[in-house]
């Protein structure tokens, strides 16, 4: 049976543009297909989708703080030390945030009194978001409650080799973001 002009010796087309790039298969890997990088996709966005919908709606049931107000003040309280100046461009990058959610955020935060924005003392250029004492105490309230809802509805659900998997392939997925070698 003769082969059509359209697929005699043409290439494989490649994968579409802005596809992840498929990695070769060797010998003991069977050949990933669109079917199973589909599936594979979509079982991340579900569990991040669910995950996150459950650990937030309990979140706010049970301190009032939204989840972008839990992350803000995490973060802030990771961040605070006795010579740190917290920018909102330093902020915005350890929560991987843009400029502007992180502004708007931080807005709705200091009409609440969980954050304060005060000149830096130390250069003198610039505001640093500083931690309230108000902020401070919501965040220490909040936080065994958040870390028991996110055992509940992730981590304790899975099995020791499963969370070092997804450490594993969170590792993989940002370094490759960043062209840092993954091994």
């Amino acid at each position: 049976m003769p082969s059509s002009p359209r697929t005699a010796g043409a290439p494989k087309p490649g994968p579409a543009p802005g596809a992840p790039a498929r990695r070769p298969p060797d010998a003991a890997t069977p050949p990933e297909t669109d079917a199973d990088i589909a599936a594979a996709w979509d079982a991340y966005r579900r569990l991040h989708q669910f995950v996150d919908a459950a650990v937030a709606r309990e979140l706010e049931q049970q301190s009032g703080l939204s989840m972008p107000d839990y992350e803000v003040l995490a973060a802030l309280a990771a961040m605070t030390g006795p010579d740190s100046c917290i920018r909102v461009r330093g902020l915005a990058a350890h929560l991987h945030w843009a400029h502007s959610r992180l502004s708007r955020q931080l807005g709705r935060m200091e009409a609440r009194g969980l954050i304060a924005r005060e000149p830096c003392e130390r250069d003198g250029r610039g505001d640093d978001v500083v931690l309230t004492d108000q902020g401070r105490e919501a965040y220490v309230q909040a936080a065994p409650g958040h870390l028991a809802s996110v055992h509940r509805h992730f981590t304790g659900l899975l099995s020791p080799a499963q969370r070092a998997a997804l450490v594993g392939i969170e590792r993989t997925v940002r370094l490759a973001g960043t062209g840092q070698p993954t091994a």
